[in-house]
């Protein structure tokens, strides 16, 4: 069967396994569609947290970023791993003794405001719909090029999948159908880094294969002669980095925190039974992320060695199908600026921004060498090609010639990434409004069927507009990703540490820190990422910090604006701070 035929036959039968365990978990109350009535084991909540974490950015997009950037890529690595470290050992443990549903609920309560309340609802609405563009975006992606339907068709289909599942069976529903995502997920993304590992080294286990000999006779380590490939390119070295000391530690820093700020994370520790659940349960989810974290520098190695040496240099009329198939999808492109009919890669931007096809009839007009004709001019540098870095995990198979039932597999698990964490992002959405704001704060006498009621169309409303920003998103999925990350970390994060290491925080000092944090970061980024994209470089940001990192700033601003003034404004009630005596000694 050809990758097509393969692809239906695998994404059909994960989507009927995903809608059979909706239907069977359905939730019938309000503790079910929240947090499964809190008795989730460990390792199935470790195995749903970890499919709820490892998002269409890790899956599809990390070792993109990693296998384009090379050593500075790395910070990815290290600050969505290290997030979790912080959340085993800071929050979840306090936030399960805590007993309730949301991040919003904790803050409500802790900082004895519904102004609180409402400011952590707000930052919760905005890291969440930030956080969920980069995951429809990849759904769209993978329809688009494997399913051969339009990137607007792509995302629709998947709304309606995820619609099912999430307003269906709620947080019930969302953790067994993680489960099997995760399963599908690891599959399709070990598959074809063990066959070409094996391919270009002669080791099976890609870990030990990216730092391996190529499997030539030559004796030269892998990452030396991607070294090389790079050098007589025109690129920097592979394995130097070219990013500044403060960026790297800042944008590090902004995962982390922002890792254990992640509202979406932090509620599937009400999911369990017990205090000591959720810090096993943190454990299992740690296990199971490394297994992916640890094999996307080799997934990048592999793909961007194995890219190089197909297209560099070589006759466009002689190239794979693989590469005609994602041309028609806009996401890589040839421009024959030398009218010598070979692609030349080199550094540089190949078109002005995003390659537009020129259409007329269905059809892709072409050059003379069959190159296809774009509407956006070619810059003035000599590269020839354009590869959106979104696609190498997906192209990876075909670019190796592997198997099609490979590229299929790895169509299959992009899909369930990017589906499970917004499965959770859209319950996180649905929470925050029906809970938090209709239960909490304008209808307390509401009742369980009638708040259940509002949780779903919530979860709806949020499908539609979620969609949107996966159809018109503002970057690249690892980019739209990171700075949900910094969002986080600039809002939720000081205002849960504040909460449950220091007594004495209050609501003043709590949403002041909040509003100013996320305000900072959130203007930083807008007029960085969408007013003026032209200034987004090094010599423009304050500090050298980019926009991925400035999360980290905004944190320290939040810390230092909660305490100031904190000390203005009176200690908060006596019960208050009993309460966070309790929090902080789990039984």
């Amino acid at each position: 069967m050809d990758v097509q035929s393969w692809t239906y036959l695998l994404v059909g039968v994960t989507f009927a396994l995903y809608i059979g365990i909706a239907i069977w978990s359905k939730a019938a109350s309000t503790s079910e569609f929240y947090v499964a009535e809190g008795n989730v084991n460990p390792l199935t909540n470790g195995m749903a947290t970890a499919a709820d974490w490892m998002s269409a950015a890790s899956f599809l997009s990390m070792a993109g970023l990693i296998s384009f950037m090379g050593y500075d890529g790395t910070v990815y690595l290290m600050g969505w791993t290290g997030g979790y470290v912080l959340l085993a050992l800071l929050l979840a443990p306090y936030l399960r003794k805590f007993g309730k549903f949301t991040v919003p609920d904790f803050i409500g309560d802790r900082y004895y405001s519904q102004i609180a309340r409402t400011v952590a609802v707000i930052c919760a609405l905005i890291v969440s719909f930030t956080y969920v563009a980069g995951q429809m975006r990849g759904v769209g992606l993978v329809f688009s090029k494997f399913l051969e339907v339009d990137i607007f068709w792509g995302v629709i289909i998947g709304m309606g999948i995820v619609f099912f599942y999430a307003v269906l069976g709620g947080m019930k529903g969302i953790t067994y159908t993680q489960v099997a995502q995760y399963c599908v997920l690891i599959f399709a993304f070990m598959v074809p880094a063990f066959f070409i590992s094996l391919q270009l080294t002669g080791n099976l286990i890609p870990q030990i294969g990216f730092g391996s000999t190529v499997n030539d006779g030559s004796g030269v380590y892998l990452l030396d002669k991607l070294d090389q490939l790079h050098t007589e390119l025109g690129f920097a070295e592979y394995t130097s980095g070219t990013k500044s000391m403060q960026d790297v530690f800042f944008i590090t820093v902004a995962l982390m925190v922002g890792t254990a700020g992640l509202p979406h994370v932090i509620v599937r520790f009400f999911t369990v039974p017990k205090v000591k659940d959720a810090r096993i349960s943190v454990g299992y989810a740690l296990i199971f992320i490394a297994i992916l974290y640890t094999t996307a520098p080799a997934i990048a190695v592999f793909s961007r060695t194995n890219l190089i040496e197909t297209v560099s240099e070589q006759p466009y009329t002689e190239m794979p199908g693989w590469f005609e198939t994602w041309e028609e999808t806009a996401l890589l492109a040839w421009v024959d600026k030398n009218e010598d009919g070979l692609i030349n890669y080199a550094p540089g931007a190949a078109i002005v921004g995003a390659p537009d096809l020129v259409k007329e009839g269905g059809e892709i007009q072409r050059g003379e060498f069959g190159e296809p004709l774009f509407s956006n001019a070619p810059t003035e540098n000599t590269n020839e090609l354009y590869v959106d870095r979104d696609i190498m995990v997906l192209a990876n198979p075909e670019i190796a010639q592997l198997p099609n039932w490979v590229a299929a597999l790895v169509a299959a698990g992009g899909l369930a990434a990017a589906l499970s964490t917004a499965a959770g992002l859209l319950l996180v959405i649905s929470t925050a409004v029906s809970h938090d704001l209709i239960k909490k704060q304008f209808n307390p006498d509401i009742s369980d069927k009638a708040e259940l009621r509002y949780a779903r169309i919530s979860a709806a409303v949020a499908v539609v507009v979620a969609g949107y920003f996966g159809i018109n998103p503002p970057g690249f999925v690892g980019e739209v990703v990171a700075i949900a990350f910094g969002l986080a970390a600039a809002s939720f994060f000081p205002a849960i540490i504040l909460g449950i290491f220091y007594k004495k925080m209050n609501r003043e000092g709590a949403v002041a820190g909040m509003v100013s944090g996320l305000l900072f970061t959130l203007t930083y980024i807008v007029f960085f990422k969408i007013l003026f994209p032209e200034y987004n470089s090094p010599e423009y940001w304050w500090f050298g910090i980019s926009p991925e990192g400035i999360g980290t700033l905004g944190m320290l601003l939040n810390l230092v604006v909660s305490v100031f003034v904190g000390m203005i404004f009176p200690e908060p009630p006596e019960e208050v701070q009993e309460m966070v005596e309790s929090i902080r000694h789990p039984k």
